[in-house]
């Protein structure tokens, strides 16, 4: 392998999220150095996943199965359906094992300074999806920024005509979380979403 290629592997490896040049060098070496018991074998996993896992037609969910395991699994609750931005966040709230309903990814969010508008998002299968009868609520679960916001707005205002309850997640004071340690914004949320008890 020349410097050129080590480089190479270098550079890709930095696009990652969370590695910059000096972790992606760290990264390249230990590769290398272990080529038969990670290297080769990540190889062949990225090269599966490459060829296998694709977006789900019915959610966005990333699977090697379509419609994805999530959607096809009938002892969900098909009455709910969890809006979120990205895959991450559906794979997020399964983590915590607390919701047994439906998920909805919209692929991203409004943004006019990234030029994202509603039609590079998954808004119109959310739709459709709202408009079945089967559909009771949608809890929108977007992040707590302006871009967050603006699309649950927009979101709202697509589903007002269906006979669906629209809910959102509660936005505030994590839980161990200490007051002082708390922007302003997080305690602003928090005071507005508090609840009885």
């Amino acid at each position: 392998m020349s410097d050129k290629d080590i480089e190479r592997l270098i550079n890709y490896l930095s696009k990652l999220p969370g590695l910059g040049p000096r972790s992606a060098r760290r990264a390249t070496l230990h590769l290398l150095k272990r080529r038969e018991n990670i290297m080769e074998p990540l190889i062949l996993a990225m090269q599966t996943a490459a060829d296998n896992v694709k977006p789900c037609n019915v959610c966005g969910n990333l699977d090697s199965i379509n419609p994805c395991k999530i959607c096809v699994n009938r002892e969900r609750d098909q009455s709910i359906i969890c809006v979120v931005e990205d895959v991450s966040d559906l794979w997020a709230l399964e983590r915590t094992h607390s919701f047994k309903g439906y998920y909805h990814v919209l692929g991203g969010l409004l943004s006019a300074l990234d030029g994202i508008g509603p039609d590079d998002l998954n808004i119109e299968r959310l739709v459709t999806r709202a408009a079945s009868p089967e559909a009771k609520e949608i809890i929108l679960a977007m992040s707590a920024t302006v871009d967050g916001q603006t699309t649950a707005h927009f979101v709202v205002d697509c589903l007002n005509s269906y006979n669906v309850k629209i809910t959102r997640l509660a936005h505030g004071v994590p839980v161990g979380g200490e007051l002082d340690y708390l922007d302003d914004g997080t305690l602003s949320a928090a005071l507005k979403s508090r609840s009885s008890l």
